[in-house]
């Protein structure tokens, strides 16, 4: 007995010397990710207590094939293709569908779940699990029944995943519509799609305001899709007030959301030169006006008071040199204290010495890196100003009275499809398309509206867009299709 009692210390004796943890972590705050999302997760669920813990179905990318040179062929192979995306989509059963680009489970791209419920506890798990996975470039959320809660959740798990650049929430319907937290000024979201949730009036307002304001604007987002919501007419005046500054979206869908003529002349609006509001032309004044006082000042309080991310920036090289000199000082004053016997005679050689460095240290030394930095600083202030600010754009001219700015021209692709436009609505996006030149949009849709296909204004965007949106034409109707489908799926359910 004593033996065995001997062997057993001596065993976790030796454990201790070779490092070897000896206890596994009790809670998930413990638990340390490995990046491997199957593993993670399997743990994580254990350790939250889950009684049902969601399998994990891998499926590795394959390369693209040339499609075969018959039609007949292609077509077939086509729709084998399309039957088996929807089936992969239906889980029955709580399921990540996690595609990879290799053998290696590290490097997990797109993370698929569709069709349960994903409740606090998952997503506590899943906060915790992908911003591991470095590798993750998109996130598809189907009928995951998310709250306003959840949701929240959801969005400091994104803000947190280093290279996830694409999300689709499909049919989440939140009762307070914050999906405009998704696209703030700070988001580096590339691609969003929110079909099917619901989105009213407040929803666009909020989405609008997301895009642009007079003080700031996405720079990241170029698609957002919108389709099979309740936006209306009013929800498109918010959506298109979004437009106005906005200079990075280029992909907007807007289809089957009950948008009539009044909503469409708001899109029509932005796409040309349009005249600056009272309360506009207000707060360029007052912009311009601190722009003057901060040129008396100094550039880096510019990023104080207009930009959030400089200002940290800023401040804090600003607070480096202030404590770095506070912490000459204190030496100095230590030096002057306790003289050495050899430093009476050499009290005066410091003070030259110091005031020929302030020359010299400018060219050699550690002051040359942070006169650098503010140097940097003081640029990017500049920089980031003008994307910022909108209402700072140096294109704005003065014309019969009024301040007008610049239409909205980075905006490509415009999908109205399924509203209830009449001809009225496409006078005046001809008008706008017209203003435009050979830039701007290069696609518009205007299927199952109110109108004639065969009315002159219809026929004449026709002309103008067919030779700009001949390169994108093809993947632009593969979206349409995609959305009538769904529009078909969503009548007959």
């Amino acid at each position: 007995m004593k033996k065995r009692v001997d062997k057993s210390a001596k065993e976790k004796v030796d454990k201790v010397d070779s490092g070897i943890e000896e206890d596994p972590p009790k809670t998930a705050d413990e638990y340390q990710c490995s990046g491997n999302l199957e593993l993670d997760l399997q743990e994580l669920c254990k350790l939250m207590g889950m009684r049902e813990i969601p399998a994990v179905k891998i499926r590795q990318t394959l390369l693209e094939k040339e499609p075969p040179s018959d039609g007949g062929v292609m077509e077939e192979s086509q729709t084998q293709t399309i039957s088996e995306s929807q089936k992969s989509r239906w889980s029955p059963k709580p399921c990540l569908q996690v595609e990879v680009e290799d053998e290696d489970h590290h490097s997990t791209k797109e993370v698929k779940i569709s069709g349960w419920m994903v409740d606090e506890r998952m997503l506590q798990v899943l906060n915790k699990t992908l911003p591991s996975v470095n590798s993750l470039q998109c996130l598809h959320m189907w009928r995951t029944s998310l709250t306003d809660y959840t949701f929240s959740l959801l969005c400091n798990t994104i803000s947190m995943c280093s290279n996830l650049r694409k999300v689709i929430l499909d049919g989440n319907s939140l009762p307070e519509q914050t999906y405009h937290l998704m696209i703030g000024e700070g988001s580096m979201l590339t691609h969003l799609s929110l079909r099917n949730n619901c989105i009213g009036e407040e929803g666009a307002r909020l989405i609008g305001s997301a895009l642009s304001t007079v003080h700031s604007a996405n720079k990241n987002l170029l698609s957002l899709n919108l389709a099979f919501n309740s936006i209306g007419d009013s929800g498109a005046m918010y959506i298109a007030q979004g437009l106005r500054f906005n200079r990075s979206l280029r992909c907007l869908s807007l289809s089957y959301n009950h948008i009539g003529d009044k909503g469409a002349a708001h899109l029509a609006e932005v796409l040309c030169p349009f005249a600056l509001t009272h309360v506009e032309i207000v707060e360029r004044r007052k912009l311009l006006m601190k722009g003057e006082q901060s040129t008396l000042v100094q550039p880096s309080q510019v990023s104080l008071t207009d930009s959030t991310s400089l200002s940290v920036h800023s401040s804090s090289s600003l607070d480096r040199t202030i404590n770095n000199k506070s912490v000459k000082k204190k030496d100095n004053v230590k030096k002057e204290e306790k003289p050495t016997p050899g430093q009476a005679a050499k009290k005066e050689e410091p003070k030259l010495a110091k005031k020929d460095s302030k020359v010299a240290r400018g060219q050699t030394g550690k002051s040359s890196s942070k006169d650098k930095n503010l140097i940097v600083s003081e640029s990017e202030t500049e920089e980031v100003t003008e994307m910022v600010i909108p209402l700072l754009n140096s294109e704005i001219h003065h014309t019969g009275g009024k301040v007008i700015y610049p239409g909205n021209s980075c905006l490509v692709s415009l999908n109205l499809s399924g509203n209830a436009l009449t001809e009225q609505s496409l006078k005046l996006f001809l008008s706008s398309l017209t203003s435009q030149g050979d830039g701007g949009l290069q696609r518009l849709s205007l299927r199952r509206n109110r109108f004639s296909p065969e009315c002159d204004a219809f026929l004449k965007i026709q002309e103008l867009l067919s030779p700009k949106g001949s390169s994108n034409k093809n993947s632009s109707d593969q979206v349409e299709d995609v959305e009538q489908v769904q529009a078909q799926t969503t009548g007959a359910a």
